[in-house]
């Protein structure tokens, strides 16, 4: 079990992200809950996570599936009360499993209280907590953008005033120029931590400091400084594990939000390898080459070793699912699910594994009626008023939709996948009937026993946390292959990422290493079967 007082466990750690939505439902209504993340508590722990990251689970209109809070100090009820909570955050422990809580301080939901106050007046002590300019109806401060369509500002006549959100309208940015807003944060982060969580992902945390007269969102001029006063007067030094999401993040960036002295954030997500196949937008694909992948990894486990920490990830709940992305989801979708998480768990950083990924679950290709994310229901119409057909609009959306990852956990072949004895919130999936964690744990050969060997190895040989990283044939097509070297250990990772046999042969160095996870069987001299993936150790 993970001992959470020990320094940086977080560093030896692998974190299971849920969306507590679509993972269990204990009481019928259609939507998980936090009885239903308990009640699967013991199929975690057989996995081996150290952690659970939920997607917010507080009191939400549900504008963005929660990422529109409207009490951060309260569990939105179609998720259960305080007391089932608490009951979580104690039977993970029992468990030897923490829990970390998705907190969204860029903005809020506007049924708050505070944008409640804020609109009634300009002197209300509530109207500089938010992001307001004036104007006229027509005419917004300039021309931004939000994220999920339209313009970034949205007018209020009564004010006479237009507000700021970077996401829907029903989202409006917090001002965290005003301290207050600050303080009223750092006592929501504060009061969580007196609950006993073991730490927080941020969401969206880069785009604090934005200056959108300038039309700056992330990396503002006063971000570092934000960050780091909330470090001080928060989880600095409570040992949690804390990472911000930061789609704006470079490497230098990355090396100041996760510096070794803990003064801001314990890790980053970066998204530099997840874009590498968009083109000017999400919607818009352009070829991914591997070579590419392979130099964009090396860079960051280079750039990052000894002086910051990666988070380590294929999917989460705003991507596709990574085997209908990158893999094969198809004939070869184990062979193709067992190579990518190979390939990932071998690198240095914090692992994240997203529900079903240790299932293999796939992308849902769904009709637009069943379609239930607000981005891909905006995008459609957006794709479609520039001239898209509906086939080109939907075929983006089943590539790249984020109600790809949101389908229902898959637990059985039975009504519903085992997820709800209700009518699901969402579709599922109707390839439950053969993908299912029921199936799975019947099956010595599935992708989860695959995860939980690559889980156990990060618990008991240090070269996956210490090692530094070498890259190996860079311009290989088809392998993905590379050295770590660290904490008295040499690791070889070698994955055929490809559906076509690949010529592989084996270092001399590493002749008589200890073969410590084979996807397909003992391996054939100087080649790597399709989709196949090894992981050599040896002393050094």
């Amino acid at each position: 079990m993970m001992d959470f007082t020990k320094k940086d466990w977080w560093k030896r750690a692998v974190i299971y992200q849920i969306y507590p939505k679509s993972f269990q439902d204990s009481d019928g209504d259609g939507i998980g809950d936090l009885p239903g993340i308990i009640s699967r508590l013991d199929y975690l722990q057989k996995l081996g996570v150290d952690a659970l990251w939920l997607c917010p689970v507080f009191a939400s209109p549900q504008a963005d599936n929660g990422y529109d809070i409207s009490d951060y100090r309260a569990i939105d009820p179609m998720f259960g009360t305080m007391e089932d909570m608490r009951a979580l955050i104690r039977e993970a422990k029992a468990r030897g499993i923490g829990i970390l809580l998705d907190l969204v301080l860029n903005h809020t939901s506007d049924r708050h209280r505070w944008f409640r106050e804020a609109l009634k007046g300009r002197d209300n002590p509530f109207h500089d907590y938010y992001i307001w300019r004036d104007g006229e109806p027509g005419t917004p401060p300039n021309g931004m953008k939000a994220t999920f369509g339209g313009p970034a500002w949205t007018w209020v006549p009564e004010l006479g005033q237009y507000y700021f959100h970077q996401f829907a309208p029903q989202q409006p940015d917090l001002n965290w120029a005003n301290p207050k807003v600050r303080q009223e944060l750092y006592g929501v982060i504060r009061s969580w931590m007196a609950e006993g969580v073991a730490g927080f992902r941020l969401d969206v945390i880069d785009q604090v400091g934005k200056d959108p007269d300038l039309e700056v969102t992330a990396n503002g001029p006063r971000l570092l400084e934000f960050l780091r006063e909330m470090n001080r007067e928060t989880f600095g030094g409570a040992n949690l594990v804390t990472v911000g999401e930061t789609w704006g993040a470079n490497i230098e960036r990355a090396r100041q939000y996760s510096a070794p002295d803990g003064s801001i954030f314990s890790m980053v997500f970066q998204f530099e390898q997840m874009v590498l196949d968009q083109g000017p937008s999400k919607w818009e694909p352009r070829p991914m080459t591997l070579p590419a992948l392979k130099k964009s990894i090396a860079r960051w486990q280079q750039g990052l070793h000894g002086c910051g920490w990666n988070s380590l990830f294929w999917n989460n709940h705003d991507l596709p699912r990574i085997v209908s992305r990158w893999g094969d989801d198809g004939a070869c979708r184990v062979q193709s699910a067992q190579a990518l998480a190979v390939a990932l768990h071998g690198l240095q950083g914090t692992p994240y594994i997203y529900q079903g990924e240790e299932l293999g679950m796939t992308n849902a290709a769904y009709p637009l009626a069943d379609l239930r994310d607000i981005e891909s229901l905006n995008a459609y119409k957006d794709l479609r008023a520039r001239g898209w057909s509906d086939a080109e609009a939907m075929a983006a959306i089943h590539r790249v939709g984020r109600d790809n990852a949101r389908t229902p956990m898959q637990w059985s072949a039975g009504p519903n996948a085992g997820f709800t004895a209700g009518t699901p919130w969402m579709r599922i999936n109707p390839n439950h009937t053969a993908v299912n964690a029921e199936a799975a744990l019947a099956d010595p050969g599935s992708v989860f026993y695959t995860y939980q060997k690559l889980i156990a190895l990060r618990k008991t040989c240090p070269v996956f946390v210490e090692g530094d990283f070498t890259l190996l044939c860079p311009e290989d097509e088809q392998v993905f292959a590379y050295v770590r070297r660290g904490g008295g250990q040499a690791l070889l990772a070698a994955v055929n990422l490809s559906g076509r046999p690949a010529a592989f042969p084996l270092p001399e160095e590493f002749s008589g290493a200890e073969l410590l996870l084979a996807t397909q069987g003992s391996p054939a001299p100087g080649a790597l079967r399709p989709w196949e993936a090894l992981l050599y150790c040896k002393k050094e």
